[in-house]
């Protein structure tokens, strides 16, 4: 049976993109959200990022899935799977066998912003899974987890290291946003990419055949597309590099040339000086102490850490006390 609870207008993602580009271009400096490469073509350049040599953190997260999902289907005994910004649920199909072997597991609640994703990923579960409830809910994580159904206990699942996208503050809130809609003794499932050596790290941001350039200079061609810019798109050159200080990766649009940009859809112009940077998205990256601390502070308890086997990448349970 699937069920589908719709908490965004049809002209959410409009609006929300307009009011990102208006904020994000008339500041100092320039920004725009890493939510907005996601178009069609976006999702089908970051599967092709996924897959290559250089970008380690799906492989490595998919490994300790691979080998920690009946432990985990133990230790929590959820009846419920949410995951947040679900997207094809692909990986979380290694949670759902293990808690399905283990007995206890009866609802599956994905939750994202695409109701066409959704519905697809939702669709495909549920013919694959007989008898699993899947209710889906098409919201955004970052207003809308107090939507969430299910039987407790529940596990909210949030993978792919997405956490690092947030800023400290930002991770702050959201993590007590969590602690606040689960009851004690529910759980979180964290994906985090881990501080290595630069060289790794800048190398998974901008790969030598040049797909994750072109991932990011596809949010100048969404702003083309759905506002009417006329973004000279070739003219922007991908930068990534690792800021030591912050621990975590940027990413940036740099202009080759000056130039001036008419956004119609929210009457806006915006001049670019030669060589100035339009920051597109960071990546944060973790160490145990930290994720520990930011987790302690916001009301949970550790039940386990887990790392691939280059620890590389950590999956870690955290229960709501």
């Amino acid at each position: 049976m699937t069920l589908i609870d719709i908490h965004l207008t049809p002209d959410y993602a409009v609006r929300a993109l307009r009011e990102d580009a208006r904020a994000g271009l008339t500041a100092e400096p320039k920004w725009l959200a890493p939510k907005w490469f996601y178009d069609a073509r976006g999702s089908e350049l970051f599967e092709r990022i996924t897959r290559l040599p250089e970008y380690y953190p799906t492989r490595a997260e998919r490994e300790i899935l691979d080998n920690r999902s009946a432990e985990i289907a133990k230790l929590t005994g959820a009846h419920t799977l949410v995951e947040l910004g679900s997207g094809s649920s692909e990986k979380t199909r290694l949670l759902l066998d293990g808690l399905r072997d283990h007995g206890t597991l009866t609802t599956f609640v994905p939750l994202d912003v695409s109701e066409t994703a959704l519905r697809e990923a939702a669709a495909a579960i549920e013919a694959d899974y007989p008898g699993l409830v899947v209710h889906g809910v098409v919201g955004d994580f970052t207003a809308h987890l107090d939507k969430l159904p299910g039987d407790a206990p529940r596990v909210v699942a949030f993978l792919g290291g997405t956490i690092g996208n947030l800023i400290p503050s930002e991770r702050e809130t959201f993590f007590a946003s969590i602690r606040e809609v689960l009851e004690p003794g529910e759980w979180l499932l964290l994906g985090t990419d881990l501080v290595k050596d630069p060289a790794t790290l800048v190398a998974a941001y901008d790969d030598s055949a040049g797909v994750t350039a072109e991932f990011n200079r596809n949010v100048l061609r969404v702003l083309n597309r759905q506002l009417g810019a006329d973004f000279d798109v070739d003219a922007f050159s991908h930068v990534a590099i690792w800021d030591a200080e912050n621990e975590w990766i940027e990413m940036h649009l740099r202009a080759d040339r000056a130039m001036r940009v008419l956004i119609p859809e929210i009457g806006l112009e915006v001049d670019f000086a030669e060589g100035e940077e339009l920051s597109t998205e960071i990546s944060a990256k973790f160490h145990r102490y930290g994720v520990e601390a930011e987790l302690g502070k916001a009301g949970f308890t550790p039940g386990a850490w887990w790392t691939d086997s280059e620890d590389r990448f950590a999956l870690s349970l955290w229960q709501a006390v």
